[in-house]
């Protein structure tokens, strides 16, 4: 999946947008590693938004309001948290460079942050790129339970409500796997993007925050 051959010393916000239009995303070695490599996986993770799975007492733990959700409101911690090593994830590939290109496409509101805060506290979250109706979840992280995931269930309700057609995962873990995430071959992932891409999804098509009631209310819909 990694090509060194592919090594870039430095790329542009406009020429990331591009690599992503055409199925492509960058990583880094870790977060020591100055340069960064083109991924194109034979096979892509992706969560069909008409099947994402809440189990129950996820469901209830949202509804419940545990934690204040919000969007784009620090990005810097969000990145500062994805870079936390976490259980299963001892390194971190969110180095320099990375920090700097998605943190100017948050500038131009191309990438956005969920974030899941209580008592004043980030506790966890994530951050993904938009573009079309397609987007794409980049790293989550959390530092108390359900965080994260309260934080994806908000991302998903907002992405069905606003018009979004994919939720590209790029790789697919046994964590998301219970969300309903799957592998699709490189070929049937370009269908699904050249499909997203024809739309324009609306991020903000509900406020900045809002309740586990309503993020719940358009995947109970298309469950």
């Amino acid at each position: 999946m990694s090509r060194p051959n592919d090594q870039i010393v430095e790329i542009t916000p406009d020429v990331l947008l591009k690599a992503y239009a055409c199925g492509i995303f960058p990583m880094a070695e870790s977060a020591d590693d100055p340069g960064l490599y083109w991924i194109e996986p034979e096979r892509r993770g992706i969560i069909p938004l008409d099947a994402f799975h809440v189990s129950s007492r996820l469901a209830r733990t949202v509804r419940a309001d545990k934690f204040e959700v919000r969007v784009d409101s620090d990005f810097e911690a969000v990145i500062d948290g994805c870079a936390e090593p976490q259980e299963g994830r001892d390194k971190t590939w969110i180095n320099d460079p990375i920090r700097r290109l998605y943190g100017e496409l948050f500038a131009r509101g191309r990438c956005h942050t969920v974030e899941a805060w209580r008592d004043g506290k980030l506790v966890g979250g994530l951050y993904g790129v938009r573009l079309g109706g397609a987007f794409f979840g980049e790293s989550m992280f959390h530092r108390e339970r359900d965080a994260s995931k309260v934080a994806l269930v908000h991302l998903v309700g907002r992405l069905i409500a606003g018009g979004f057609r994919l939720l590209d995962t790029q790789f697919v873990t046994s964590h998301l796997k219970t969300f309903g995430a799957l592998e699709v071959s490189r070929r049937h992932y370009h269908k699904l993007l050249e499909n997203a891409l024809e739309v324009e999804g609306d991020f903000y098509c509900w406020p900045r925050a809002v309740t586990g009631e309503a993020a719940l209310q358009p995947i109970s819909q298309t469950s």
